[in-house]
């Protein structure tokens, strides 16, 4: 069976650890929550990270003890990757193409993917519409059991 890496934004570790919901009752958290323990039990999936995540968490959660308690359950989940020069350059064409509508940070999760053939796990909507024409890119809620990414 083939293996699957899902490369986290930072968006979803904030639905989880905010306990985040939709104005309609939606426990995105709870969603978050299941994707992440779902993959990592699983043999042939893999969570993937990187340094862009990271510094995304610690803009969010200013509390640096709570910040560094995140990362450690973060580094626990994910394997960190590093971007490269062709990642940063790919980023910056995806930034101007979405005429800068998609953050630096956001290009950068999707060139990372692009080059290393991950599966984007986010939940913005324009970083979604904007890389599927790229990258395989999901929100965890579209993932289940019996879809062919979670078998």
């Amino acid at each position: 069976m083939e293996n699957i890496s899902y490369y986290v934004d930072s968006c979803i570790w904030l639905n989880l650890w905010q306990k985040e919901e939709s104005n309609t009752g939606i426990l995105y958290w709870k969603i978050a929550k299941d994707f992440l323990e779902h993959v990592r039990n699983s043999t042939n999936r893999s969570l993937v990270s990187s340094g862009f995540v990271i510094k995304e968490l610690k803009y969010q959660i200013p509390n640096e003890r709570l910040f560094n308690e995140r990362l450690l359950t973060l580094k626990k989940f994910c394997k960190l990757v590093k971007a490269t020069n062709d990642d940063y350059t790919l980023a910056r064409q995806f930034e101007a193409e979405s005429r800068f509508e998609i953050s630096f940070f956001d290009c950068m999760h999707a060139a990372i993917s692009k080059r290393m053939g991950y599966i984007l796990v986010t939940r913005d909507r324009k970083l979604i519409q904007f890389s599927k024409k790229y990258i395989n890119v999901i929100r965890p809620e579209d993932i289940n059991h019996t879809n062919y990414l979670f078998l």
